[in-house]
């Protein structure tokens, strides 16, 4: 598989900074062993996976891949230490393919390392640079990379490229005993965009880099310049294909056009971080979709070698049966001439041993004139006075010491027991058969289930721009906003508000700001404002605190201001209330969710019960409790989703922050439905 690039990983984490700076870790998982990936908040948007493969890749993923059911240790330990914290910024160390994520968690700094050099690493480190945990410990001459040593960064080579001028180009080519390309591309530029650079200039790439003049470094350290320069105003993400045919192989994804690939067909993406994500996600489903089958192959091989001995064993059985039969039958067809042989035998027998009667008869059967003829019909004779004859080119034995009959009843013994085997091998092969098929429909389900799995994954849902918030549509037909966080508590009021509006806000630190937004004009039912009280109160901390009610305030849009009085300073998110607040109190403090029809699409939608019952016939209540976000999202999925149209996601970005419990429909009615 590809691995990114010093010019890859210069595009994508200046796209980080600007797309997951300032995103809070919650998750770490390791879906496979050099594979890490962190599910991270983002304020205003909801859930961001972020995913870095040792040695190979970084990159935010709208693809992550299936989990093992019980967590690898080094994730487990990320979460530890990281889970709440907040990302602060993402840097490349001096155009190298290591990439460093600092993340802030209260006071606390930490720093992910991912190498993508070799066969990489991810290692976690302390505010002092030293090494809490790696992926993957290792230890070189001048560098060790395991718990409680410092990291140090692998020894530096040749310049950073991407902040280069004409003397330090020029050194490195006087120092090289290499030609240009192989040059630049140990310098960091790798062989695709040495060669891109190459074409910028009139140069041969085969030219030796020592022997350049000054003029044509200049023409080389511009190149470079233009490179960069078209990063970052030419910027055109795309995935180079095989060919023209539609359904061709990815070949390559690249930042910028190449001039290598000027006649290739491309598929264009708006960032670089997608085009990375549809490069390698399409081949890792490949990859794990193969390994499944694998496995599954593995599993049934073991029955269809089982099934193929079986059978194996039972053609032995009618093989058995037939020659046996044979045998018997050629016994009693040559009755006479056996019994003359016997005679003979058994008169020589009063004279010589079984050794001097072979050895006799082998002499008669080379003297074709004065040998005995019924002799001929002799292939061996055993110590034990066992003849082995042959007629008809049927060969069998005759015990001299018991009579010819029983001679052949030996044979017919032995068929008529390989006879009755084969009634209990066929058993055993029913049995194998009907496993195999039943591993066969595992398989085709568990396939079946993977394919539909990455489907859903490659069509995640795109959010309308209100499920970016928390929202609801009032039992009255209005939308109510609430923020999820400082920013976008911040664009609730800025961007989505208007004078018409009312402003909510749970009397409590810790609360949303809340609006209905008055697009209809004219006086809001008095239904709607509680339905927004209700919203306000349970994404409060009063839900986590534990409460059942909670009061709740509600305001003009003019008497919220974000200009403080004199001497004092507001948080971001925050807002000062002036006048006369208007008080629901006691607020019941319940989310029911459901999923409903609004703007022309279907949504996972939490709000106060009596607007989800408006909207949709199958919802779910949940009040303040004490299990956990995803175990119990499961369960409300599983309920109002038996489509599987919707993802786990969906549910949890619904739900207020801190545990939940399933409140009963009855329970509901006997106690809260009059509060309404």
């Amino acid at each position: 598989m590809k691995s990114m690039s010093n010019v890859d990983i210069y595009t994508i984490v200046k796209e980080l900074n600007e797309q997951i700076t300032g995103a809070r870790v919650d998750k770490a998982y390791q879906p496979s062993y050099d594979t890490i990936r962190i599910k991270l908040r983002k304020p205003g948007e909801g859930r961001v996976d972020l995913l870095m493969q040792a040695g190979v890749r970084i990159h935010l993923t709208d693809y992550p891949q299936p989990n093992p059911t019980i967590p690898p240790n080094f994730p487990m330990l990320l979460r530890k230490h990281l889970s709440g914290g907040i990302i602060t910024s993402i840097k490349q160390h001096d155009f190298d393919r290591i990439v460093e994520i600092n993340i802030k968690k209260k006071d606390t700094q930490y720093t992910i390392i991912v190498e993508l050099f070799s066969k990489g690493n991810v290692i976690l480190l302390d505010g002092d640079k030293n090494i809490i945990s790696p992926l993957k410990h290792k230890q070189w001459q001048d560098r060790k990379i395991t718990a409680h040593q410092q990291y140090k960064y692998p020894p530096e080579k040749g310049i950073i490229i991407s902040d280069t001028n004409f003397d330090e180009i020029k050194s490195i080519c006087m120092e090289s005993d290499r030609d240009i390309v192989r040059t630049l591309a140990t310098n960091g530029l790798g062989g695709l965009y040495a060669e891109e650079i190459i074409t910028y200039t009139d140069l041969d790439k085969n030219a030796m880099a020592n022997e350049l003049t000054d003029a044509q470094i200049k023409q080389l350290s511009d190149a470079v310049a233009t490179l960069f320069n078209k990063i970052e105003d030419d910027f055109n993400a795309q995935i180079i294909k095989e060919s023209n045919d539609d359904n061709s192989k990815n070949k390559d994804f690249v930042a910028i056009n190449l001039n290598k690939y000027a006649d290739f067909r491309s598929v264009t993406f708006d960032t670089f971080n997608k085009a990375a994500d549809e490069f390698y996600s399409k081949q890792i489903n490949k990859d794990i979709k193969s390994e499944e089958e694998k496995a599954w192959a593995k599993r049934i091989g073991k029955f269809e070698k089982r099934l193929k001995m079986q059978q194996e064993t039972k053609q032995g059985f009618y093989d058995t049966i037939e020659k046996s039969q044979k045998r018997g039958n050629m016994i009693y067809a040559y009755y006479s001439d056996i019994e003359s042989i016997l005679a003979i035998i058994n008169q020589a027998r009063s004279n010589h041993s079984w050794q001097e009667i072979a050895s006799i008869i082998k002499k008669s059967k080379k003297d074709k004139e004065n040998g005995i003829a019924e002799l001929e019909h002799i292939e061996s004779v055993s110590k034990m006075g066992v003849l082995t004859l042959k007629y008809d080119d049927v060969v069998f034995d005759v015990d001299a010491n018991i009579p010819i009959a029983e001679s052949a009843a030996i044979y017919y013994n032995k068929a008529k027991k390989a006879k009755g085997k084969i009634s209990g091998v066929n058993t055993a092969i029913a049995n194998t058969e009907a496993e195999i098929e039943k591993l066969q429909k595992k398989k085709s389900v568990a396939i079946e289930k993977l394919e539909e799995t990455q489907k859903k994954r490659n069509q995640k849902r795109k959010l309308k721009w209100f499920e970016k918030f928390r929202w609801c549509i009032s039992r009255d037909g209005y939308m109510i906003l609430a923020g999820r966080d400082a920013i976008s508590n911040e664009q609730v009021v800025n961007k989505h508000s208007t004078n018409n509006d009312i402003y909510f806000h749970c009397d409590i630190h810790g609360a949303p700001s809340t609006v209905i937004q008055n697009t209809q004009g004219g006086e809001i039912p008095e239904t709607t404002l509680y339905d927004a009280a209700c919203l306000a109160g349970s994404y409060s901390s009063a839900w986590n605190d534990g409460f059942s009610s909670y009061d709740v305030y509600w305001v003009g849009m003019d008497q919220v201001s974000k200009t403080p009085q004199s001497g004092e300073f507001i948080k971001k998110g925050s807002f000062i209330i002036r006048g006369k607040r208007n008080y629901v109190r006691n607020v019941p403090l319940l989310i029911a969710i459901g999923i409903v029809q609004y703007d022309g699409n279907e949504h996972v939608m939490a709000g106060p019960v009596e607007c989800i019952k408006v909207m949709c016939a199958n919802y779910v209540i949940i009040k303040p409790g004490f299990t956990k976000k995803e175990a119990i999202s499961k369960e409300i999925l599983h309920i109002i989703d038996p489509e599987h149209k919707f993802m786990l996601d969906d549910v949890v970005r619904c739900l207020p922050s801190g545990k939940c419990d399933i409140l009963d429909e009855r329970e509901y009615e006997q106690k809260y439905l009059r509060k309404y």
